[in-house]
């Protein structure tokens, strides 16, 4: 499986709990190690996005998919 796929099956997997607080996120592109993602609903606007997307995300990524060095909401 190439990078991509794996990172839409990672993100595929996350989206239940955000969607369960209002929110959602959406995989864009992945370029350069960085994947690069975009936040709907009540994330979208949350005061807690950049812990969302640095602590829970991007961890996950980094931690599951080999080549994953940043996740950045666009």
């Amino acid at each position: 499986m190439d990078q991509e796929a794996e990172i839409k099956k990672v993100i595929h997997k996350l989206r239940p709990y955000l969607q369960r607080d209002g929110g959602d996120i959406e995989f864009v592109k992945f370029e350069d190690g960085i994947v690069y993602v975009q936040m709907h609903g009540a994330c979208a606007g949350c005061m807690m996005l950049d812990a969302t997307l640095k602590d829970g995300v991007e961890q996950i990524l980094i931690e599951e998919v080999p080549g994953v060095l940043e996740v950045q909401a666009i």
